[in-house]
């Protein structure tokens, strides 16, 4: 376990290298001793925070190939913004002293495509599976209309996770910190196919 916080770029810069290895099939978390189990049932100190998709094929630990603690990580559907997920991302930020926040969106998304088909052909969907919705369809408002599914469902997942990304700068929380200097808001999108992690600019 890390025994001081690294910078943001510093962290950004450990995701990439995870990231890498995975690729290259030299990922080295693959079990886990004795010993790591006892460090962390001291304590957490993990070096960055994700907000991902509850997505089964997603998982941060693997695809940047980081250990028990290494990691914090909020999961649910769409990567969507809510005040429960604030208030872990906040939590992250003043107790465990995190300064990279990443919003990992991924191809394919199950939720960003049943919010196009809300936009586009006025799907309905179960309440809740709707209310959820409702948090992805504001930040797809303005994406333009394409003849290409693939191009338009690539281009939905991006903006969702700018979606996202932009209700976490405009908190008051957010704002501060990144006033001061200790927030490092980066979106990335995993690509199932090839497993590479792409992040936007």
């Amino acid at each position: 376990m890390p025994t001081s916080v690294p910078t943001a770029d510093e962290a950004l810069q450990r995701l990439i290298e995870g990231n890498r290895r995975f690729l290259q099939g030299e990922a080295r978390n693959t079990a886990f001793c004795p010993e790591t189990l006892a460090k962390l049932a001291a304590g957490q100190k993990p070096f960055a925070t994700i907000l991902g998709c509850s997505d089964s094929r997603v998982a941060p630990e693997i695809l940047f190939d980081s250990g028990l603690g290494e990691l914090f990580i909020i999961r649910v559907a769409g990567n969507v913004v809510s005040p429960e997920i604030i208030g872990s991302l906040q939590y992250a930020a003043m107790h465990l002293e995190t300064q990279l926040f990443v919003i990992l969106g991924h191809e394919g998304c199950g939720a960003v495509h049943a919010a196009l088909d809300g936009i586009h052909r006025g799907t309905n969907q179960p309440s809740r599976v709707a209310a959820l919705l409702r948090s992805i369809t504001p930040g797809l408002a303005n994406l333009p209309r394409t003849s290409d599914a693939d191009d338009e469902m690539r281009a939905a997942v991006e903006a969702n996770v700018r979606w996202s990304m932009s209700q976490i700068r405009d908190t008051p929380e957010g704002r501060e910190r990144a006033a001061e200097g200790k927030l490092k808001l980066v979106g990335a999108v995993y690509e199932i196919a090839t497993g590479r992690v792409r992040w936007l600019e």
